[in-house]
């Protein structure tokens, strides 16, 4: 090993050990706990290894079926429409305008509060009572004032939403990015060839965006997946577990009915899930490069 090596190592080091103790072993320590029985309001049992038994029992549990089959909904409601706005945006930040270093700040800010601001605010405009929706919609008819966030359907469309709203600017910026490594020259080109506007976004912005898309959508996705905050502020996984989705299930098993066992199977299950799809991505992503190469 040469001495530019070892330096590089030790530079790399503090790096490693941090990813090592907040990233790798919560991981790790959630698997072996997955195999494991340990109920905290019932210290007296002690831990008991029952090997699979807690993945036979998630595999038969029919609140845990519905919370994965409400986190797929969840996933393919807001993962086009963050991509889709994200990609409107992109291109109106793209263009060169006055004002244009103020539209890219206001953009940013919904993605810049913190998500459990962002998730009682969106509680704040849903209220039954006093909410920004119901005064657009009903004025002071208060008796007409409707209750989203006690309705199964518009209760996940709400969190739905406000998960939009947060995150379709993250978006945005991935596909700037990639709309910035666009050549001029292509577009000077079809335009001299008489190609429409729309002729350009098809045939030149929206290949060469591909990497920029499956990049968004591979953190969308896994982001999506641990979706726990605004669940958490807006509807606590109600109502009758319509926003009961797998994180936020998995906290219930681990944090309010003290099953730390069972609870960390279903982290382990989320977190398999999230690794499958980001695999997945990840082989996608790089056949699009070098496809574009």
């Amino acid at each position: 090993m040469t001495r530019f090596e070892r330096s590089s190592l030790l530079l790399m080091l503090p790096s490693a050990l941090v990813v090592a103790i907040f990233g790798l072993y919560p991981v790790l320590e959630s698997v072996r706990l997955s195999f494991y029985r340990s109920i905290l309001t019932l210290p007296w049992l002690g831990t008991k290894r029952v090997g699979w038994e807690n993945y036979a029992d998630l595999w038969n549990d029919p609140v845990a079926a519905q919370s994965l089959q409400v986190t797929l909904v969840f996933l393919v409601a807001t993962i086009p429409a963050e991509l889709v706005v994200g990609l409107g945006l992109a291109l109106a930040m793209n263009r060169s305008f006055r004002g244009r270093g103020w539209l890219r700040a206001a953009v940013l800010v919904p993605w810049a509060i913190p998500t459990v601001v962002c998730s009682q605010m969106w509680r704040f405009i849903f209220n039954d009572r006093y909410g920004l929706l119901n005064f657009l919609l009903f004025g002071a008819d208060v008796r007409s004032y409707w209750v989203p966030l006690a309705e199964p359907g518009p209760a996940l469309a709400a969190v739905a939403v406000a998960e939009i709203w947060k995150t379709a600017p993250f978006a945005a910026l991935i596909l700037l990015a990639g709309l910035q490594t666009i050549p001029d020259e292509l577009y000077e080109a079809a335009a001299i060839d008489g190609a429409t506007a729309w002729q350009k976004f098809r045939h030149i912005t929206l290949p060469m965006l591909k990497p920029a898309f499956l990049l968004a959508l591979l953190f969308r996705t896994i982001d999506g997946l641990r979706v726990f905050d605004l669940v958490f502020v807006m509807t606590q996984g109600g109502p009758a577990d319509a926003t009961n989705v797998l994180s936020f299930y998995g906290y219930k098993k681990t944090f309010a009915e003290g099953s730390i066992g069972y609870g960390s199977a279903v982290a382990v299950i989320v977190f398999a899930l999230a690794m499958l799809l980001a695999l997945g991505y990840l082989g996608a992503l790089r056949r699009a490069r070098g496809g574009a190469r």
